[in-house]
């Protein structure tokens, strides 16, 4: 019943919009033109009302024609320029990125410029670390690791573990 009654009630507004556009028609003719009174004209009179009224005729069929044409040209140029647009969107493929190897001086240089000569060496600023120290310190871990293996297990080695976490 709602539905019903909101077509209806929207039917009624279109005829109203309906009406308006066709009284704005109506006044729109009546100011641009005016009734013609013939009554009491002679024969050349009338020939020439004709005349004067078949030339405004020419004038406004003419200038519909240039509006037409305008328009049919327009609408052809832009469905044009859309075959162009998706021409060109299927045409071109992006093409695959190669890496380069580029090297921070040559990055320093791009950016900075050619007058300013700065030499960035990355690795010098590495701190060395001794092979021997790492070795030694694997092979005692490994065997702490082996040897309390079942010191650690149970609940009394995880206190222990917990235990030795905290004075570190």
């Amino acid at each position: 019943m709602l539905k019903s009654m909101m077509v209806a009630r929207a039917q009624e507004e279109l005829e109203q919009e309906w009406e308006e556009k066709e009284d704005q028609k109506e006044k729109y003719l009546d100011d641009k033109s005016p009734p013609v009174q013939i009554s009491g004209m002679s024969l050349d009179e009338l020939q020439m009302l004709c005349e004067e009224l078949h030339a405004k005729i020419d004038v406004v069929d003419e200038e519909r024609y240039d509006i037409e044409a305008k328009v049919s040209h327009n609408s052809r140029e832009i469905k044009d320029l859309n075959i162009k647009v998706l021409d060109l969107r299927g045409k071109f493929k992006r093409p695959s990125l190669r890496r380069v190897r580029v090297s921070a001086d040559a990055i320093l240089r791009s950016l900075l410029g050619s007058k300013h000569k700065v030499s960035l060496d990355l690795r010098a600023n590495l701190k060395s670390v001794k092979k021997e120290d790492t070795e030694k310190e694997k092979t005692a871990e490994v065997s702490d690791w082996r040897k309390n293996v079942e010191a650690m297990s149970g609940m009394e080695g995880r206190k222990k573990m917990f235990d030795a976490g905290q004075t570190q």
